[in-house]
């Protein structure tokens, strides 16, 4: 178990330590999320080495309530820091390909022999075992073979790229976190740890659920375009307005149809809702009834009523969005605007968070393992730890 005695606080996950070695995708998401939830989340970085996509580490939000250290894990004096650092945490994540962290030593085996309440989660594309499990891929490639690439797109294109919020974001580092926090739990129960095996096409896979039950039971189509959530239906799907913006419609439910029909002065009995027949006509008169005005006068027009017509806002523009910050949706931290942290906690308030460079806190961090200054600057001179700024 890791060291007791740690305060708690105020926070969901006071008092509960992730380590993670720095990496792409999934892992910093997850520990995004524990950190927001209150963890002390401290990431290893290694010289030279980049950070997010297209992001200085220094500039990514999801680095916000970190803390860094520099260490090279191939050095065998770094390796010992690592355990070291690994046997005082609660919480270990990590994103290489299998069996790379068992090569380094730093395997679940190798760490649970020194701390058995480690809570030891792994972030992959296919998992940890199968025959897919040494395959590279991203996630275009985890969602495509899971299914859930195909039913999203017009039919006929290929199909739309949903960014990488499904299979990294989604199914890989959402579900990293909540099966961190389930092992949590039942390690308060039985004071082991266990591996979290968070394979990204088994979370892609989860997320299209309702659908293989949609499918199972006549309600789904196999092909793209043909089916209530794929935009195939005219009442749920977005529309180009005016000004060459967009409003998403979403009105399923039928007081919601006859409210969209109503703010568009059209006849219920011209437009039954659920006559498939009519769909793609449908849609074409709708696309020229809401490129007729602007996506603001739309705004104005639907506002306040149950026709489920909302603008489609860009990233700026939602982070600006008056009635989003009414909610505190979006949050002005450490000189940046970005997405508050989700789930809100009544009895846990967010609060702000930093931001985390590389290799920021490698000295204090070392002194918290008990190594005192000689050591720490020895191990610098072997360049076993860094700190920023990166030896070249």
């Amino acid at each position: 178990m890791p060291p007791a005695g740690r305060p708690a606080g105020e926070r969901a996950l006071g008092g509960v330590r992730v380590v993670f070695p720095a990496a792409l995708g999934p892992v910093p998401f997850a520990a995004m999320l524990l950190a927001d939830l209150g963890a002390e989340v401290v990431r290893i970085d290694r010289a030279g080495a980049a950070g997010v996509i297209d992001t200085a580490l220094a500039d990514d939000p999801r680095t916000r309530g970190q803390r860094s250290i520099g260490i090279d894990l191939k050095h065998p004096r770094g390796r010992a820091v690592a355990v070291r650092l690994a046997a005082s945490a609660d919480v270990l994540l990590e994103g290489m390909r299998p069996g790379v962290m068992e090569r380094l030593g730093l395997g679940p085996a190798d760490l649970h022999a020194v701390n058995p309440g480690l809570v030891y989660g792994r972030a992959t594309g296919w998992g940890q075992d199968g025959p897919l499990a040494q395959t590279v891929g991203h996630d275009i490639n985890y969602i495509a073979r899971s299914g859930a690439l195909h039913p999203i797109g017009d039919p006929d294109r290929p199909p739309a790229v949903p960014l990488n919020l499904v299979a990294d974001f989604g199914g890989g580092g959402a579900y990293l976190a909540l099966g961190v926090l389930a092992a949590l739990v039942q390690r308060g129960r039985t004071g082991r740890g266990q591996v979290v095996d968070a394979a990204m096409v088994d979370g892609a896979a989860s997320l299209t659920t309702m659908i293989h039950g949609m499918l199972g039971s006549g309600a789904w189509r196999p092909e793209r375009g043909a089916n209530l959530l794929d935009g195939s239906a005219p009442f749920y799907r977005a529309y180009r307005t005016a000004d060459d913006r967009y409003v998403a419609v979403g009105a399923i439910e039928p007081p919601f149809y006859r409210a969209l029909l109503d703010g568009l002065e059209l006849d219920p009995d011209d437009w039954p809702q659920h006559d498939r027949s009519r769909w793609a006509a449908q849609r074409t008169a709708l696309a020229e009834i809401f490129a007729s005005r602007t996506r603001a006068e739309w705004g104005k027009r639907f506002h306040g009523t149950d026709a489920c017509v909302t603008a489609v806002s860009t990233p700026d523009e939602a982070a600006a969005d008056p009635e989003l910050a009414a909610r505190g949706v979006f949050v002005d931290w450490d000189g940046l605007r970005q997405p508050a942290p989700a789930p809100r906690l009544s009895a846990s308030p967010p609060v702000a968070r930093p931001r985390c460079g590389q290799a920021a806190d490698t000295a204090e961090i070392l002194a918290e393992l008990g190594l005192g200054r000689d050591e720490a600057d020895e191990l610098r001179a072997a360049r076993a730890v860094f700190a920023a700024p990166a030896l070249p």
